[in-house]
């Protein structure tokens, strides 16, 4: 019988988009791109993943270059990867803002081994997008940056949000990382496929350590609070 953490490697392991995307944007998929992502990320769910119980789904926008980019885990970048989860990473170093406060959040729900063995992270786009700057410098581009876009990967999303739920996702309560477009879209296709009993948003990690750093530790008991539902 294959566990939750065998689900994901799995599913993982086969994404991929086969869509036409608008003009400039690319679609940005580790387990393609990274040698390093699929065997660290493969680690790290055998680590804390290897069972067959049930979880509640936590859903970011889509990966960003620096954590879920480099280490197929999202919301853990390198570092964090290392310190909190005990993983060796041999890629590229780097640091993400929002990994930073998720891990906060993790520390204040009692560890790694108690949160994971409730929830289960991913985004509501399980690949990311870059687009080219003037400077021809590629940046980080969400799934609802342009309305073409989020039309391009609509079936794309509600498909693959279909098959994580399989993994053996309690479906009276998401929680969802962004308070507008994100959680209006997620909305939306719930709406249409009655995934979740409940969606309960939150706001987005990046958002709270670029906007609202001196209020962290309000966020960070309001996401414990919201966690509280589900108990």
């Amino acid at each position: 019988m294959k566990t939750f953490a065998d689900k994901i490697i799995g599913f993982n392991r086969s994404l991929v988009f086969k869509g036409t995307l608008p003009e400039k944007i690319r679609v940005m998929n580790p387990f393609r791109e990274n040698e390093e992502a699929l065997s660290v990320s493969s680690a790290f769910y055998k680590k804390y993943y290897e069972d067959n119980e049930s979880r509640h789904l936590i859903l970011g926008i889509n990966p960003g270059r620096h954590g879920a980019g480099l280490t197929g885990i999202p919301f853990t970048d390198p570092k964090k990867l290392q310190e909190k989860c005990g993983i060796e990473y041999n890629g590229k170093p780097a640091h993400e803002l929002s990994s930073v406060f998720v891990y906060e959040v993790i520390d204040a729900f009692g560890g790694a081994v108690d949160f994971y063995k409730k929830f289960y992270i991913n985004s509501i786009c399980p690949l990311g997008f870059v687009v080219k700057d003037t400077k021809s410098k590629e940046k980080n581009y969400n799934y609802y940056d342009s309305a073409a876009l989020q039309e391009a990967v609509r079936d794309f999303i509600v498909d693959n949000l279909k098959k994580q739920i399989s993994f053996g996702i309690e479906t009276d309560i998401c929680f969802c990382m962004g308070t507008g477009k994100n959680v209006k879209f997620l909305n939306e296709i719930n709406d249409a496929n009655g995934f979740f009993k409940k969606i309960i948003p939150l706001e987005h990690p990046r958002y709270v350590m670029q906007y609202k750093l001196k209020q962290k530790q309000s966020y960070i008991k309001k996401y414990i609070k919201a966690f509280e539902e589900m108990q």
